[in-house]
């Protein structure tokens, strides 16, 4: 895969170069010490993000900002602040600006904010299809359906894009639940205004509080300037709390606090901070069952659940299937050969009557790996992974069992024959191979072949 490319524009040589070794062995990276070369390499090299510094002799941070989001809107501009320039750092995000850090750098705090932004980047392609003319193959990036459920899903997003509603998103890991609050965003008046996620189940608990609320310079050890949080960082905009559950329940009464009065404090701070957000949730549990049993907190979940959003697994939606299989096929191909990939009638019926536990991102993972294992222009039965083989198997002897037309061990015996089977073709009937995929001996391999009567290499 080619490395990303990260331009960094500060007029300080030392800055530059500090900057370069960091990221020199994970990124190719481009550098300018002013403002104008800079906008000639987003012209020529077009880089996935930079780093620019908001004081510099010429044209200055804000400016080249401005110039960057005219040529190429979808790349990534981090500011680089000195604690005096915070307000002109936070005034830049209105513009564009994904985030900024304060000198001097803290090397994690780079290092985290870079890859969330480029997660982010691949993950949060700018939705634009809540129109009558495109509902039915409408798409969220990886969320794209027909079924009732989606039309559900699109018809409760046209009507809550354009008021201050909370928005409760509840489904499994893997459907697509940011990208549903994108669509909301993006959609409604605030576009033009930050979206800002953040997963609080990824951040520690010593640590949520200042990452959702900000803190005060000399608020604790570390604090050496002032760091505005997220919720301010969205002040206009939307803040999207994926994975709300895992708060703890002294956090859970802030950010109620914060819905109800839309202020709050910040760590180490003694004046309210007023904003103006809409705030969206998800969850992958049942917050119902959370609340009864003391983990939620029920003032937070009657005050959050206002406007509730499913989004059911894809084995629920397998109608979807298709549409996504051609979706991915179609996306994916196009970045590796630019020749978009086709697939069998048969694999494409494996897909379906697969259960997908990891969904829409499972789904497109393994499209993922089909294009770029695959050499031939057809995707077929015989190049799925096993477990698609293996889970379309599982069900069927599941339906024979529990319907009465086959006994218990009979299935067992021919569930144990197809692994059998897939693990020999995976490694071309090499004995020794096949048992080591399967986790048994090579003699126990044999004697299971001999009682099958499957024939193999006698390596």
């Amino acid at each position: 895969m080619e490395a990303k490319k990260i331009l960094i524009v500060d007029d300080e040589l030392s800055v530059r170069e500090s900057m370069r070794m960091i990221f020199k062995n994970e990124y190719e990276v481009l550098m300018a010490g002013n403002g104008k070369l800079a906008l000639k390499i987003v012209s020529e090299q077009t880089p996935d993000l930079v780093f620019l510094d908001i004081i510099m002799p010429g044209e200055d941070g804000i400016a080249v900002l401005k110039k960057i989001k005219e040529m190429r809107d979808d790349i990534i501009v981090i500011m680089l602040t000195a604690t005096k320039t915070i307000k002109t750092a936070v005034s830049a995000m209105k513009l564009g600006a994904y985030d900024y850090i304060t000198k001097p750098f803290d090397i994690d705090e780079i290092k985290l904010i870079i890859n969330k932004a480029l997660q982010s980047r691949r993950e949060g392609e700018t939705v634009n299809c809540i129109k009558e003319d495109t509902r039915k193959s409408c798409k969220f990036d990886n969320i794209i359906g027909n079924t009732q459920a989606i039309k559900e899903i699109f018809n409760t997003i046209e009507q809550v894009t354009d008021n201050k509603a909370t928005v409760l998103i509840f489904g499994e890991s893997g459907t697509g639940k940011e990208l549903i609050a994108r669509a909301i965003h993006f959609n409604s008046m605030r576009k033009d205004f930050p979206f800002v996620a953040i997963n609080c189940a990824a951040i520690p608990e010593n640590l949520i509080e200042s990452e959702l609320f900000g803190y005060e310079k000399g608020a604790f050890t570390d604090a050496s300037a002032k760091r505005i949080g997220q919720f301010e960082m969205a002040d206009k905009g939307t803040l999207f709390l994926d994975e709300i559950s895992e708060l703890s329940s002294a956090t859970q009464a802030k950010i109620l606090r914060v819905l109800q009065e839309m202020e709050f404090i910040r760590v180490g701070g003694v004046k309210p901070v007023k904003v103006d957000v809409r705030v969206i949730v998800a969850t992958n549990r049942d917050l119902e069952k959370e609340v009864s049993e003391g983990r939620f907190r029920s003032d937070l979940f009657y005050r959050i659940n206002v406007v509730p959003i499913f989004i059911p697994p894809l084995r629920e939606r397998k109608g979807d299937i298709p549409l996504l299989v051609d979706y991915f096929l179609s996306r994916i191909s196009s970045g590796v050969k630019n020749m978009k990939k086709q697939i069998s009638k048969e694999a494409l019926e494996l897909f379906v009557a697969y259960d997908w536990p990891g969904n829409v991102r499972e789904l497109e993972n393994v499209i993922e790996r089909l294009v770029a294992l695959t050499p031939k222009d057809i995707i077929d039965k015989d190049d799925l992974p096993a477990n698609i083989l293996i889970g379309q198997k599982v069900n069927k002897l599941k339906g024979d069992v529990l319907g009465g037309s086959i006994a218990f061990n009979e299935a067992e015996q021919e569930f144990e024959q197809e692994i059998i089977l897939n693990a020999l073709k995976k490694s071309n009937f090499v004995q020794t191979k096949a048992a080591n995929l399967l986790g048994i001996s090579r003699r126990v391999l044999k004697y299971k072949m001999d009682k099958y009567g499957i024939e193999g290499s006698e390596n």
